[in-house]
């Protein structure tokens, strides 16, 4: 799938098939926010991937947000280093990975955001880190409308040269 195919497409996904992703696929996903950029190169994350139905019950138990990650066949914990720039860093990892998955027919979603210090014990996350979030993932267990997007217009959005000055 072409870059900018993914970014019109991708869309939040909640519900997932039981069908596991492949280990390929889980290694191209990983791949994807390791090679993102980060401040520095600072590169302050950690992804923590989890696939053992106990332990996605158990974190779906633990997101107010995401109770749906416990029928997730996979989900990526996103642990951060405490730095100036870690949350924006992780951000673009974790955009990378949800991108790197559609490609692939995975749908993803970001569940949480930060608060998340529960499941440090769970998966044994070293107390010096913070968890910024958890990526469930999982295939659509039906097609979802691809690039159907409710988004404000570019005219909105966009400004040339200065704030005001459409964008055209």
């Amino acid at each position: 799938m072409e870059v900018f195919d993914a970014i019109r497409t991708v869309l939040a996904v909640r519900h997932y098939k039981e069908t596991p992703v492949p280990p390929d696929v889980v290694r191209r996903i990983l791949e994807a926010g390791r090679l993102s950029g980060s401040a520095v190169n600072g590169q302050p994350w950690h992804f923590i991937v989890v696939d053992e139905k106990e332990k996605l019950r158990q974190l779906g138990g633990l997101a107010r947000t995401g109770p749906y990650v416990a029928q997730a066949p996979l989900a990526i914990v996103v642990a951060i280093q405490k730095t100036k720039f870690s949350v924006a860093d992780a951000g673009r990892a974790i955009q990378s990975m949800i991108l790197a998955a559609w490609s692939e027919g995975v749908g993803s979603n970001w569940v949480g955001f930060m608060g998340l210090d529960d499941l440090k014990p769970l998966l044994g996350i070293p107390d010096e880190l913070d968890v910024l979030a958890i990526i469930p993932f999982g295939y659509p267990p039906q097609p979802i409308g691809k690039g159907k997007k409710n988004r404000k217009p570019l005219s909105e959005v966009a400004h040339h040269g200065r704030f005001g000055q459409p964008f055209e």
